[in-house]
C-alpha cells in the first residue's frame, strides 16, 4: 500500500486541513510472517519489544516469534488466555510492562489491539500490528473503544507505525471473524450519512475526500460479499486493505466520523449493558452489523415516508433515559449530556434542511433488500437473536444509544422531530 502517494493525493485539500498520518509501513501478502522481524527494523524498531497476544492468535501466528529472535529482537511477552473485551485494566497490565521496551507488537485483532494501541499512546511506544484476522477496522486508527467503569468511550490511542497481514493467515481466520469484519465495514454507510448531516445542521468538520476513502472501501468490500468466506488469499487481502483504509480515514480526518455512525453507539449500549451483567457481549462487528441493519431500516423509512417535517427544542424524558442506564453509568451520561447535543440544533434549520438530509439518505444508503442480501450473502448476522440479543433490548439500545455520546446522530434529532422510533422500525 502507498501511504506517500495517499497523502500527497488529497494535499492540498479543499477542507482547508493538512491531512497527514503516523502508520509508516502496510504490508499485506502472503507467506510474509517470516519477514515481520526484518520490516520492524526498517520502519525503525529498536532491539527490546513486548508482544502482546492470547493464545488463539499467537497459534495462529506461528513464525513470528521466530521472526522476531531471527532478527535479534529481545522479546517480552504478555499472553492472554483468551481476550475477547477492551478494558483499561490490560491498557494498564501493558503499560506497566512498557517501561524497558522500545516498542510493542500486536498479534491478534479487535481487543489486543485497541489496548495495545492506547497503551502504546500514553507511554509513547512504537507500534506495530500483526493482524490474525480481517475482522474489524480499526487497525490504522487512531482512536479505540475502552470499557472503563462499565462505560465504553472512544480514548486516544496510537497509530501503528507497522500493519502485517498474512494472507496465509488471515485466509484461515475462522468463518465467524470474516462476517464480522464485513459487518463492521457495512456500518460505514450509516456512519457517513451521520458525519454529513452533522456538519449540515451544526457545521461539525467534513472533508469529501476523506468521506471517499471509506466509500470507496466499502463499496469494494461490498462488491465481494460473495467471497468473504472464501478460501481465498486475495479476498482475504481485499477486505484487510479496505479494513484498513477506513482506519487510516478516521486518522485523516482527526475523528472517527469516516468510520462510525449511530450503528456502532448502539453496539456499545449493547456491550456496556451486558459487560454490567458479566455476559460476554459477542464480536464488535457482528453486533455492529445487526446494528447497521436497523439503523438503515430506520433511517430510510424516514427519508422515503416523510417529505416534510415540523421540529421543536429537544423533547427528551430524561427520566425514561436514566431508567434504561445502569445506575453505574449515570455519572458518565449526565456528563455526556450537560449540555446534551441537540442544543447546538436548530429546529428551524432541521426542519429547512429536511430535504438535504432525504437526499444524502437516499444517495448514500443502500435499499434494505440490497443490504440484506449482502449481510446474509456474506454470512453476516442480521437479527439481535443472532448476537444473542432479544427484541426488546434491540429496541431500548435503538432508542436510547444516543445519549452516550456528545455526538449528534439522526436517531438523537428524533425527538426534536416529534417521531416515535417504532413507527419507522
Amino acid at each position: 500500500m502507498n501511504l506517500e502517494k495517499i497523502v500527497a493525493s488529497l494535499n492540498p485539500c479543499p477542507c482547508g486541513r493538512t491531512h497527514t498520518f503516523d502508520t509508516k509501513v502496510v504490508e499485506i501478502g502472503s507467506g510474509i510472517t517470516v519477514r515481520t522481524g526484518d520490516i520492524l527494523r526498517e520502519a525503525g524498531f529498536q532491539d527490546r519489544i513486548l508482544l502482546v497476544a492470547d493464545r488463539n492468535t499467537l497459534r495462529a501466528a506461528d513464525g513470528v516469534l521466530e521472526s522476531l529472535t531471527n532478527a535479534h529482537f529481545t522479546v517480552k511477552q504478555l499472553i492472554y488466555e483468551d481476550l475477547k473485551s477492551a478494558c483499561v485494566e490490560q491498557v494498564r497490565e501493558i503499560e506497566a510492562l512498557c517501561a524497558d521496551v522500545d516498542g510493542v507488537i500486536s498479534v491478534g485483532t479487535g481487543s489486543l489491539n485497541d489496548v495495545c494501541r492506547v497503551a502504546a499512546y500514553e507511554m509513547k511506544k512504537l507500534l506495530c500490528i500483526f493482524a490474525t484476522a480481517p475482522s474489524m477496522d480499526g487497525f490504522a486508527s487512531d482512536t479505540a473503544p475502552i470499557i472503563e467503569n462499565n462505560f465504553k468511550s472512544s480514548w486516544q490511542a496510537a497509530q501503528p507505525a507497522v500493519i502485517i497481514g498474512d494472507t496465509k493467515i488471515l485466509v484461515k481466520a475462522p468463518a465467524i471473524l470474516k462476517s464480522s469484519g464485513f459487518g463492521d465495514m457495512m456500518a460505514k454507510y450509516i456512519g457517513l450519512v451521520d458525519w454529513k448531516i452533522a456538519h449540515l445542521l451544526i457545521d461539525e468538520y467534513y472533508c469529501e475526500n476523506v468521506a471517499a476513502i471509506t466509500q470507496e472501501a466499502t463499496d469494494r468490500i461490498a462488491s465481494l460479499a460473495d467471497r468473504i468466506l472464501e478460501d481465498s488469499e486475495e479476498a482475504a487481502g481485499a477486505v484487510m486493505e479496505a479494513l484498513i483504509m477506513t482506519g487510516l480515514a478516521m486518522k485523516l480526518a482527526g475523528c472517527s466520523r469516516p468510520a462510525s455512525g449511530a450503528e456502532h453507539v448502539v453496539s456499545h449500549y449493547l456491550e456496556c449493558h451486558k459487560v454490567i451483567q458479566g455476559i460476554w457481549p459477542d464480536y464488535h462487528g457482528r453486533k455492529v452489523g445487526v446494528a447497521t441493519v436497523y439503523c438503515n431500516r430506520l433511517y430510510r423509512n424516514l427519508a422515503e415516508r416523510l417529505e416534510e417535517i415540523h421540529c421543536t427544542k429537544d423533547t427528551t424524558d430524561w427520566d425514561a433515559v436514566y431508567a434504561h442506564y445502569d445506575e453505574k453509568m449515570h455519572a458518565d451520561v449526565k456528563r455526556l449530556n450537560t449540555p446534551t447535543i441537540t442544543d447546538l440544533v436548530d429546529p428551524a434549520k432541521l426542519e429547512a434542511a429536511w430535504p438535504e438530509i432525504r437526499k444524502i439518505i437516499f444517495e448514500t444508503l443502500p435499499t434494505q433488500e440490497k443490504l440484506l442480501d449482502l449481510m446474509h450473502t456474506a454470512g453476516a448476522p442480521v437479527e439481535p437473536s443472532e448476537v444473542h440479543v432479544s427484541d426488546a433490548f434491540m429496541m431500548d439500545a435503538m432508542q436510547y444509544h444516543g445519549y452516550m455520546r456528545y455526538r449528534l446522530l439522526l436517531t438523537r434529532l428524533l425527538p426534536m422531530m416529534g417521531i416515535k422510533m417504532e413507527d419507522y422500525l
